[in-house]
């Protein structure tokens, strides 16, 4: 594999669309299974990262809708 840029550099975005290239590739019948465990760290990284942001992003949605119920109270 190339190099890569670190994970928490990435938009989720960008995340999701390196998970999706990853796992065509490794779906294709010319992956490289030398790069194998490289893809699969790689996938577990960018996985970990796109589940944080999107508890991240909830958490802060209950917060804003909780004051925004507070308010109208």
């Amino acid at each position: 594999m190339k190099d890569l840029p670190p994970v928490d550099t990435l938009s989720y975005a960008q995340s999701l669309n390196e998970l999706e290239t990853i796992l065509r590739t490794m779906q294709s019948d010319s992956c490289d299974i030398d790069h194998l465990a490289a893809y699969t760290k790689r996938a577990s990284e960018l996985l970990k990262a796109c589940r944080s942001r999107l508890t991240t992003t909830e958490e802060e949605l209950h917060r804003i809708l909780s004051d925004l119920e507070d308010r109208a109270v």
